[in-house]
């Protein structure tokens, strides 16, 4: 063991101590490396994620503000109000509640007694006429072949116009026999279109009245969709173009076009006040809520398994085949419900 009072031992640490300082000086500069390293990469970090955070807001405000498509659809239908032409106790029902019917069906019955009636009064009143037209005619004949010896002028033509109003008389009796027969007629009320009778609530015995409905029939060739888009969305919705819509309780999607937009919806500052006046909210707020428009969706085609009923809500997507937003949705809720492809691909051009 070396002796540490050794002067030999002295002048070693001594000659070995000025080429140490070297080697720490040649340390020193890998951490600052490392360092600066570390902060470009948060740097760099930093800006990919504020670049795909403004993408991303980019993308979602396209689909979510600008694409045109809407879940604020609703299946729209026509329904006849079917009232009577003529009153009278019903003494016959033929269909029941949502019972299918066809244009021209029997839907109920009348008491056709008193209208039977006034068809056999009015034939008797027609015949009656009619042998009062005879008597007048002959009548002003004889006057009219007479010299003014036998007869005057005036007298002539006091027979000539009671004729005519004998006449006369007969086109009134057959005008109300043509009535009393089509009152008849109307005694069988019949469906007006194809449809579907709905809350039927009437029974024999009830008493129909010229004019009120008592049946209601749902057109079902008539039914579209109304979907509600955002004004927003307005600029890329056209008339003419095709759509598809998805029911909220059915997986597959029907398919449209777009037949018409509304242009005019309901603005509170417009209503009058009490005299005459416009009446305006002062109240103005700065966030802005887009105003929905109705757009008009005709429906071209609805798959088998899907029955269609007013009322139903329905995603509205509109386009041309050729914008990415829609396509996104509907692809992306294809996958997500399990569509299957032929489905997809059943009716497409």
């Amino acid at each position: 063991m070396a002796d540490e009072d050794d002067p030999r031992t002295a002048d070693a640490a001594r000659r070995a101590a000025p080429d140490d300082p070297p080697k720490i000086e040649a340390e020193r500069p890998a951490p600052a490396r490392r360092g600066r390293a570390a902060k470009l990469a948060r740097l760099a970090a930093t800006g990919v994620i504020l670049a795909a955070a403004a993408v991303a807001a980019f993308v979602v405000w396209q689909f979510y503000v600008t694409a045109p498509w809407t879940r604020d659809g609703r299946v729209r239908v026509q329904v006849a109000n079917i009232a009577p032409q003529v009153s009278g106790a019903i003494v016959e029902v033929k269909v029941v509640d949502n019972q299918p019917v066809r244009k021209g069906d029997v839907l109920y019955v009348i008491d056709p007694f008193d209208f039977q009636v006034a068809i056999d009064s009015a034939e008797a009143e027609m015949k009656n006429r009619e042998a009062d037209l005879q008597v007048k005619n002959a009548q002003s004949a004889r006057r009219q072949e007479l010299t003014t010896v036998s007869t005057s002028i005036e007298e002539k033509q006091q027979f000539a116009g009671t004729a005519k109003i004998a006449q006369a008389a007969l086109d009134t009796a057959k005008s109300q026999l043509s009535q009393a027969q089509v009152n008849l007629k109307r005694t069988t009320v019949r469906s007006p279109v194809n449809g579907r009778v709905t809350n039927l609530l009437m029974r024999v015995g009830d008493y129909a009245t010229t004019g009120t409905p008592n049946v209601r029939v749902i057109d079902t060739d008539s039914f579209w969709i109304d979907g509600y888009f955002e004004e927003t969305k307005m600029p890329h919705i056209r008339v003419g173009a095709p759509a598809e819509m998805a029911l909220m309780g059915y997986g597959a999607s029907l398919r449209g076009t777009v037949e018409s937009v509304t242009l005019g919806i309901s603005t509170a500052n417009a209503t009058p006040s009490t005299q005459g006046l416009p009446d305006v909210d002062p109240v103005y707020t700065w966030v802005r809520l887009a105003q929905r428009v109705p757009v008009r969706i005709r429906i071209d085609h609805v798959p088998p398994e899907v029955t269609l009923v007013a009322g139903m809500t329905a995603t509205v997507v509109v386009g041309e085949g050729t914008a990415a937003a829609p396509a996104w949705f509907m692809d992306l809720r294809r996958r997500i419900v399990g569509e299957p492809a032929s489905a997809a691909a059943d009716g497409k051009p």
